[in-house]
């Protein structure tokens, strides 16, 4: 039986500071198709994109979950999620 691969949540800073809220469960080729303007249309021409963060959540219904309490938060509240990483 295969393993279940993980589900992760990350966060794209496009060049005017906006963030960026996905999910996927292989964050360096999703952050490739950003880059690549193969992505999501909202960072088309938003670039350049820095990955700023990103976390292992499980399951997909618990990364559809996590998203959208991330997507909920006040731009100052993404801002410290990215923070404590950096600190970390």
């Amino acid at each position: 039986m295969a393993a279940i691969k993980p589900w992760f949540l990350y966060l794209v800073r496009t060049r005017h500071g906006h963030l960026y809220t996905g999910i996927t469960l292989d964050v360096p080729r999703r952050f490739a198709e950003h880059q690549s303007g193969k992505g999501a249309k909202a960072l088309r021409g938003k670039g350049p994109l820095v990955l700023v963060y990103s976390e292992e959540v499980g399951s997909h219904s618990e990364a559809l979950k996590r998203e959208l309490a991330v997507k909920g938060l006040s731009k100052a509240r993404k801002e410290a999620l990215v923070a404590a990483v950096r600190q970390a």
